[in-house]
This record gives C-alpha cells, sequence and structure tokens, in this order.
C-alpha cells in the first residue's frame, strides 16, 4: 500500500507522513529527501544551479521510480503535481491525501525557512497565494481525499487521515497510541 501526502510547500506533508508511517508501522520516504540523495547535493543548490525545468525532470524520476517500488508512505515536494503525468502516477499507485494549507497558514509555518527555493522571493505571501491559486486545482485532481489542515496538531491530522483509511476499508481499524504520560488501563476481568 501507497500511502501519498501532496500539498503547498509546508503544509505538514512530511512531518504528517513521518507520524503516519510510524502509526501504521510502515516506512517512510520524502520525495525531496530521495531527489537529495540521488543528487549529492540540497535540492535549493540543485534548483539555483540547474533551474527549475531540470529539476522537475529530475523529480519525475524519482517519483515513477517510488511509485512503482516504494510501499508506505510518500511526502512530495510541493511542486510534484506540476506535471500531468506526475499527478497521474500518483492518483493510480497509491492513496493521495491532500493537505491543504491556506497560504497564511503556510506563511506563518515558513516565515524564516531559508531553503525552499520558490518562496525566495521578496513576498513570500504573495507567492503563496500565487501557488495556491495555480495548484490547489491540481491537488485536488491528484487526491483521493481533501485534509483541511486549519489549525489541527499533527495527531489529530494524522487520525483523520487514520480514519478516512478506516473508512474507505483500506486498513483495519488502527487503536490510537497510548498518551504516554498515562498508563494503560486494562479492562477488568469477568468471572
Amino acid at each position: 500500500m501507497l500511502l501519498v501526502l501532496v500539498g503547498l510547500p509546508g503544509s505538514g506533508k512530511t512531518t504528517v507522513g513521518r507520524q503516519l508511517a510510524r502509526r501504521l508501522h510502515l516506512p517512510f520516504v520524502d520525495s525531496d529527501h530521495a531527489i537529495e540523495h540521488r543528487l549529492g547535493c540540497s535540492v535549493r543548490e540543485y534548483f539555483e544551479r540547474e533551474g527549475e525545468d531540470r529539476f522537475r525532470d529530475l523529480e519525475s524520476e524519482v517519483l515513477a521510480d517510488l511509485c512503482q517500488n516504494h510501499q508506505g508512505v510518500l511526502s512530495t515536494g510541493g511542486g510534484s503535481v506540476l506535471r500531468p503525468i506526475n499527478r497521474e502516477r500518483l492518483h493510480q499507485h497509491g492513496h493521495v491525501f491532500y493537505l491543504r494549507s491556506s497560504p497564511e497558514e503556510v506563511f506563518r509555518r515558513l516565515r524564516n525557512d531559508q531553503n525552499r527555493p520558490l518562496l525566495q522571493v521578496a513576498d513570500p505571501q504573495a507567492r503563496l497565494r500565487e501557488l495556491m491559486e495555480k495548484r490547489d486545482p491540481l491537488y485536488r485532481e491528484t487526491a483521493h481525499y481533501v485534509i483541511e489542515t486549519g489549525r489541527p496538531n499533527v495527531a489529530s491530522l494524522v487520525n483523520m487521515i487514520v480514519a478516512q483509511l478506516e473508512l474507505a476499508g483500506h486498513i483495519k481499524p488502527v487503536s490510537p497510541p497510548a498518551p504516554a504520560d498515562r498508563p494503560r488501563v486494562s479492562p477488568p476481568h469477568r468471572i
């Protein structure tokens, strides 16, 4: 089973993906990290040196490989849906969740992040609004499920995804992890 997370840069795909993988006992891969591993340099460096088109070519290659060979949770780069072939592959090979965040929410999370090439502009918030306008229909086309991120914490978002998978019959019901600060209590035995 392949579970795919798509959404704007900074929408929580990697953070939620890691927790989701941990919760479901599945391997986790971030496509940007897989690209960096293949390149031997950061996405930002490659993006600046070779340009967006070359980066998107490499991204498509890596996504094709991951769709064929990865079983688990896959967090994708924010622009992974720009190419039709990527949208088709992701939709066909996985259960795709769009983590939908408003540009304002993403800006609040990323305002000090210097590693996002598309946000290194004079007005990053305006850039995020442009990205949302252009990409929202593409994320929706790719996704099987849309999760409005709003203000829930990571655990709540993971619970929402797990609930959707359970309701659709893709996984058996999974009990949430017990809070660490509280001992688990076994039900009383009946005699």
